[in-house]
């Protein structure tokens, strides 16, 4: 459709290519694809370790500068653009939703993971010093393994990469591994998936706390305690932020994108946007029109 935002597909570039994961050095990724520094989605997980560079970076909205070792992960679905200054390097990859589905015989192994919840505020990491070399590292054994003339061992490269995961989990900007197994992690887990399948029809609490069995005041201490908003915000959050992603697609019209939303009528979303972003869904549309 002319003026939707592009969703790329992992087989959509040619370079190092696996039918289930990219691999490869940012100059080189940067250079080959131009086009990306516009507003886009993809359909596959994807992260990136700056090494040296400029500028900024956007995911759903919300701009970073870019720093040396600086790591951002993201997860299908988000809208994402790049606006580097001068040579930027470092290290990207790109892996499919199937490509960890089967490892260790946890289908569910990346939701243990903070910053592949989607939440922008948990993906944008800084590497410590002490583990700058270490993890630089792990990443040259994974491009290693996807750029030698050797058979491309898959195995060995989720093992690399579940261990760039781990380390990066311990960091303090993100709760441990281990923290996912509680009960309370749990909930909110659960509470998030059905926010992701249910934001456009369930809008309070109440409704989701009787789908978890719970009672809507043991869903808002959740979220308080462990995410430090209510729950009623979580769900809001994630309403906006698909009306910004449907803005961001020039054929739709204000009414359109309500009605997709499920709002009762053009002036309600149009206030309900405001109040929560800021500014009217015209003067977002055209701020963004305008980058």
């Amino acid at each position: 459709m002319k003026g939707e935002i592009p969703v790329y597909n992992i087989t959509s570039f040619a370079e190092f290519r696996n039918e289930d994961i990219l691999v490869s050095r940012l100059a080189s990724y940067w250079a080959s694809h131009k086009d990306l520094y516009n507003s886009h989605r993809h359909n596959f997980y994807h992260f990136v370790m700056f090494t040296k560079g400029n500028g900024t970076h956007t995911i759903d909205f919300q701009t970073f500068p870019v720093k040396e070792f600086q790591i951002y992960f993201m997860i299908p679905g988000q809208v994402h653009s790049w606006d580097f200054e001068g040579n930027v390097d470092g290290y990207v990859i790109n892996f499919s939703i199937p490509f960890f589905q089967s490892f260790l015989l946890k289908p569910d192994l990346l939701e243990e993971f903070t910053f592949f919840s989607g939440s922008v505020n948990d993906s944008v990491l800084q590497i410590p010093n002490e583990l700058e070399s270490k993890v630089r590292g792990i990443f040259e054994e994974i491009l290693s393994e996807g750029t030698e003339n050797r058979p491309f061992n898959l195995h060995l490269v989720r093992a690399l990469l579940l261990h760039v995961f781990i380390l990066v989990s311990r960091l303090n900007a993100a709760p441990a591994l281990e923290t996912g197994t509680s009960y309370n992690h749990t909930l909110l887990k659960n509470f998030r998936k059905l926010i992701e399948n249910n934001y456009a029809k369930l809008r309070l609490p109440r409704e989701y706390a009787e789908l978890l069995y719970i009672t809507p005041n043991h869903l808002n201490a959740l979220c308080n305690d462990l995410l430090g908003i209510p729950a009623g915000q979580l769900i809001r959050d994630r309403l906006f932020l698909e009306a910004k992603r449907l803005l961001v697609n020039y054929d739709l019209t204000i009414n359109e994108i309500s009605d997709r939303l499920n709002f009762n009528d053009n002036s309600y979303f149009s206030r309900s946007f405001k109040k929560h972003a800021g500014i009217s869904p015209e003067e977002f549309r055209r701020k963004n029109l305008t980058k």
